[in-house]
């Protein structure tokens, strides 16, 4: 009945599964950066991406990674009925070989056409499985911690049949560790990630996010740039388990050294909100990017292009801030004669969830891709501005931008 259970302790040889979870929208990146790291046999999947490897791999893509959410290890698979099979099935896993009844531990559960009723009644099923294991054979149960537990325990069900996963990132991976304090509607840094390369931004050209809040994209185009790995600055669910290989990993935190470009990117910034731009300042200061970046007090309808070309891409705070949909239908025609006027030969790109962008805009898009920022759908616009763009029609030296959906 049980796919995988007990099994000796890891080495940094054994090849194990894994599971990246990601943005939806993101997957294919996900999967380009997972082939890159050392996954074997990589396949996306609405959600993420499943692949092969051993622990060297699986370190490497926690700390590489600019897109992942999560690095998932699966540990055991089986059929059930109802709510005894599950508590059966985790039952009969040796859990002790995975970790010490000192660490704190937090099982989620998702489901998809379930025949069970309750997520709550599988959750707590698994728990009580995994704490009465402990229970029978060292005579204690590991505490219970929701907010900051050593190990968490993921389960998946779909219909009859569930997968359980242990998360080896700990803490999700967009948080990197520099986050000083957050503005409105922060971008998640792995969505940031993913937008910054569906622009095709190279390091050798100008970017310029004139709506930057915290500066979260600046920050991880200047990471890019630099080479700066995303998990540098942060620890890790793996280093709480019994089967970490410490030589592999400090092994796959040396690699960064190896890694530091010397390129010396162009980065600009503004925002029409001194206290944004204050946070911003504070997130480039504690991620150690400030130098390559120049922020300044100044409106996107105001603001000129910082060169005769380069990339634009923001996220516009408007819907939050401006309120209804009267006065952001009379801000996108003023935004799109600004594009017009001072940032022909650029690349302009929008992540927004509002769709009505391209039309109010007055300018085709090149690009369109859906993209989802938690539970809300999005699109990342992309148009190509050049000299003379008319009003209402397609750019006629609009070039193609990445692939659409």
């Amino acid at each position: 009945m049980i796919g995988a259970d007990g099994r000796a302790a890891a080495t940094s040889g054994h090849t194990e599964r894994f599971f990246a979870s990601a943005p939806r929208g993101l997957e294919h990146l996900l999967l380009e950066e997972v082939s890159s790291l050392g996954g074997v046999a990589p396949a996306a999947v609405p959600g993420g991406v499943a692949f092969s490897g051993d622990w060297t791999t699986c370190y490497r893509v926690n700390f590489w990674s600019r897109i992942a959410s999560r690095v998932l290890w699966r540990i055991a698979a089986f059929d059930y009925q109802d709510g005894q099979d599950v508590y059966a099935a985790a039952g009969a896993i040796d859990w002790l070989q995975y970790f010490t009844v000192e660490r704190t531990l937090r099982v989620n559960v998702t489901a998809q056409r379930s025949p069970l009723q309750s997520l709550e009644f599988a959750t707590l099923r698994i728990k009580d499985a995994i704490c009465d294991r402990f229970r029978d054979r060292v005579g204690r149960r590991p505490d219970v911690d929701r907010a900051h537990p050593d190990v968490r325990v993921h389960a998946f069900l779909e219909g009859s049949h569930a997968t359980l996963y242990l998360d080896t990132s700990g803490e999700a991976l967009f948080k990197r560790g520099w986050r000083h304090g957050a503005t409105d509607a922060p971008l998640r840094e792995n969505l940031a990630a993913g937008i910054i390369k569906l622009t095709q931004w190279k390091p050798d050209e100008p970017l310029l996010d004139p709506m930057c809040g915290g500066g979260t994209l600046l920050v991880e185009a200047a990471a890019m740039a630099r080479a700066r790995a995303p998990g540098a600055r942060r620890s890790f669910g793996f280093e709480k388990l019994l089967v970490l290989d410490g030589p592999a990993w400090e092994a796959v935190r040396a690699e960064e050294k190896t890694r530091d470009q010397q390129l010396n990117p162009r980065l600009f910034g503004s925002d029409t909100d001194p206290r944004a731009l204050k946070a911003a300042r504070r997130n480039l200061a504690e991620a150690r990017i400030e130098r390559w970046v120049r922020l300044e007090l100044n409106d996107i309808l105001e603001r000129s292009a910082p060169g005769p070309s380069g990339v634009l891409v923001t996220n516009p705070p408007y819907g939050e801030r401006m309120g209804s949909a009267d006065e952001l239908a009379g801000f996108y025609p003023r935004l799109g004669d600004a594009l017009k006027r001072k940032f022909a030969g650029w690349r302009c790109w929008f992540f927004t969830a509002d769709l009505r962008l391209p039309r109010l805009i007055h300018l085709e898009p090149s690009a369109r891709t859906p993209l989802w920022n938690g539970a809300l759908e999005c699109r990342l616009y992309g148009f190509e501005i050049v000299e003379g763009s008319r009003r209402g029609g397609r750019d006629p030296g609009a070039a193609s931008g990445p692939a659409s959906t």
